[in-house]
């Protein structure tokens, strides 16, 4: 039974829309927003624009002049597809304490926003999905119109039979506790403020089409935070559009793969919401970190920075050669920091999740590693 509750209570979820270009769309997720039941007073919405040069400000200008809610905006210059930076500008506006993110393609239908407040507790992240609307269906719809539309009658035959089948799989996965399983898809899920924030929001080294949203997946799964599925409740419809320039044939071809598939993730992002400097990650060194130039150059450099003590865990594990010191505490990095020419020992270079050689008096170098690492 879908939630359909009419009391009025206080704010309670942000709606976080990113938009790029696509303002028939726009209009369309935005009415679709202010249709919703059951949920009056208890929702904001922010949408978040990577920098539309067409008639999105003014789409959002007539919501926000209509709506019942509160309504806020942000737009940057275009500076290539940066979804991860666009759903971050959107949490920085952010007032609620539980965020509900959505593509600007993808409408919900009347319980969506109820279905998450009454599934919603703590330590969990609800994970949504779409149906697919056909084309010509998608044509002819109209934001004046959709109140007056049955949006789950849109769905084709074949994407109930997908979602179902979706729905299945993240239940199984779910009885297996997969550690990676199921996904989080960035377009439809929601969040508590705490845990995203926790993690840092999505990391904006991700430039280009895909692998944003997994990544934040599994830094959320790390953090602690169980990702369930709430198929059983509601869906998203996806308004038809030609695919993105941007979007590989196949995911593989994806710009983000390789970064998405590096080892030695950090948890709490170094480029999200906030930007994580070298003296704001906690960092191991080896005892012997003092004997040789290159471990005193490391170790100059992060004087400033939070240290683990001997044997504890920390964010980055360093070991310099030449040296003595090898990887032995828990880490979610390990960083191999080696003179041009020094032996690196089979055993500590399979171990080692960035190896970087680094010669001569070359500081600036080691500087954007120590800066970059994670």
């Amino acid at each position: 039974m879908h939630p359909d509750a009419t009391s009025v209570g206080p704010l309670d979820v942000s709606i976080l829309v990113s938009t790029y270009r696509r303002p028939r769309h726009l209009a369309l997720v935005l009415e679709s927003i202010a249709l919703q039941r059951g949920v009056a007073g208890r929702f904001e919405v922010v949408v978040a624009d990577d920098g539309s040069d067409d008639e999105t400000a003014a789409v959002v200008g007539r919501f926000a002049a209509s709506a019942e809610c509160a309504v806020r905006s942000t737009t940057r210059r275009h500076d290539g597809f940066r979804l991860a930076r666009t759903r971050n500008d959107a949490a920085r506006l952010a007032r609620a304490d539980y965020l509900l993110f959505l593509d600007g393609d993808c409408m919900i239908p009347r319980h969506h926003v109820a279905a998450h407040l009454a599934r919603r507790r703590p330590g969990t992240a609800l994970v949504g999905y779409c149906a697919r609307l056909p084309e010509e269906t998608s044509r002819l719809l109209v934001p004046e119109n959709l109140s007056l539309t049955n949006l789950a009658s849109l769905v084709p035959a074949a994407e109930r039979r997908a979602l179902r089948r979706r729905r299945r799989r993240f239940w199984w996965h779910d009885v297996l506790r997969h550690p990676t399983k199921p996904r989080l898809t960035g377009g439809d899920f929601g969040v508590w403020r705490c845990d995203f924030e926790q993690v840092n929001g999505f990391d904006e080294r991700f430039v280009g089409w895909g692998q944003e949203d997994d990544d934040l997946g599994l830094r959320l799964r790390a953090a602690g935070v169980r990702l369930e599925s709430i198929l059983d409740q509601t869906c998203s419809l996806h308004v038809w559009h030609a695919p993105d320039p941007t979007a590989p044939a196949r995911w593989r071809d994806g710009p983000n793969v390789a970064y998405f598939g590096r080892r030695g993730r950090l948890t709490i992002c170094r480029r999200g919401l906030l930007t994580r400097p070298t003296s704001r990650v906690l960092w191991g060194l080896p005892v012997d970190i003092e004997a040789t130039p290159l471990g005193r150059r490391v170790a100059g450099l992060l004087a400033g920075a939070p240290q683990a003590g001997p044997g504890a865990a920390c964010e980055v594990d360093v070991v310099v050669r030449p040296g003595r010191g090898m990887f032995s505490r828990a880490a979610e990095c390990r960083l191999l920091v080696a003179a041009p020419g020094a032996t690196i020992e089979t055993a500590v270079r399979h171990r080692a999740d960035c190896i970087t050689v680094v010669g001569g008096e070359d500081e600036d170098a080691l500087v954007a590693i120590l800066d970059d690492v994670g």
